[in-house]
């Protein structure tokens, strides 16, 4: 399993803002990455990428976010997969209010 140092991970922060690690079980030992809060150029391009294929969506938020970890996660379908089901949680929004004037 990959492991950042706590160095590493400040260093990311102070560049990066948000840094997210995703565990994904695997019988072999646990498979890690770390990812840098996706900003609002990636989320563009993931979601032109996905408009025609969902999963490339995925593909394009993880490739372009990756700071580290096992490269497993990038091409075994499986840790893929788990790891996809993250990435709505690490793009933040915040609550907004519509108001009918």
């Amino acid at each position: 399993m990959y492991k950042a140092t706590k160095e590493q991970i400040a260093e990311w922060k102070e560049k990066y803002g948000g840094v997210f690690k995703i565990k994904v079980e695997d019988e072999s030992g646990d498979k890690v990455c770390y990812l840098k809060k996706p900003s609002r150029k990636v989320l563009g391009m993931a979601t032109v990428a996905g408009k025609d294929n969902p999963i490339k969506f995925n593909e394009t938020v993880i490739r372009e976010c990756w700071l580290g970890g096992d490269e497993d996660i990038k091409t075994d379908d499986t840790l893929f997969l788990s790891a996809s089901g993250k990435i709505p949680e690490i793009i933040e929004t915040r609550q907004a209010e519509l108001e009918k004037l």
